[in-house]
């Protein structure tokens, strides 16, 4: 077997160059470590936490792989463009883009402002809308990318107390499947993973009691870990699901079917 038929089975990405937002922590963190262990050179997109971006990329170098960290706010179209430039100088043109910043939010429907309702569908829908349109004629023009959106089982079916939240995760859901089919014939796939509890700061607010509860009535018997999460990714993007594109993989435990 010659290096580069070894690399192609090992480390599968090798070559690809991703670009993961929001991934100085939590599931975005996992993504980008488990991305860098599979072969892509991957650029660490942070809003505040840089000594964390400088972390996980010192992760992803210690697999061998290229990384960096680099500070935008996704929600400003203008950073968003200077993001994928600084990533095309720095490492490559990205191949892979898994949006993965977003924003979170628990309230009464009739309690919500309008600030948070703008919020929400920036971190959420106009984020993952513009960051996709930044990489895409690259994408095109080389007839080959991969785009995963991160959403939320709310996007699925809709969440009591977090009816804001759960309204941009449904419009990202949206935006994958009606993107999917625009861009499929140049050879862009476009999908979204919608995780259910998993065990990240997002679940910080809950009490032991919540947490207990949420275990029991997930099926599966335990809350989700960023793995779960980034493991779908990793599927998602490689070269073997190439025939996948539209599609909503929701690792949830069994917890919304």
């Amino acid at each position: 077997m010659s290096l580069d038929q070894s690399f192609s089975t090992t480390r599968p990405l090798f070559g690809q160059v991703a670009l993961v937002t929001g991934a100085s922590r939590g599931i975005g963190a996992e993504i980008a470590r488990t991305l860098a262990k599979a072969g892509a050179a991957v650029a660490i997109n942070y809003l505040v936490q840089r000594d964390a971006a400088l972390e996980v990329a010192a992760q992803c170098q210690s697999y061998g792989s290229k990384a960096i960290a680099i500070q935008a706010n996704v929600t400003n179209q203008q950073a968003i463009n200077q993001l994928v430039t600084d990533t095309n100088v720095l490492l490559g043109t990205p191949s892979i883009l898994v949006n993965n910043a977003g924003l979170a939010h628990a309230e009464l429907f009739l309690d919500t402002k309008e600030k948070t309702f703008d919020e929400l569908m920036n971190a959420n829908v106009k984020a993952p809308f513009f960051c996709a349109q930044a990489v895409l004629p690259a994408m095109i023009r080389a007839q080959y990318g991969r785009i995963v959106n991160i959403g939320s089982i709310w996007g699925i079916s809709g969440g009591s107390l977090e009816v804001a939240y759960s309204a941009s995760k449904g419009g990202l859901l949206a935006l994958t499947k009606a993107l999917a089919k625009e861009v499929a014939p140049s050879g862009v796939t476009v999908n979204a993973v919608a995780p259910g509890a998993i065990e990240t700061d997002m679940l910080s607010h809950l009490t032991e009691e919540d947490l207990d509860q949420l275990t029991r009535e997930t099926p599966v018997g335990r809350l989700g870990t960023p793995i779960d999460v980034a493991t779908a990714v990793l599927f998602l993007v490689s070269p073997n699901a190439s025939f996948i594109t539209g599609q909503v993989i929701s690792p949830n435990g069994g917890l919304v079917i």
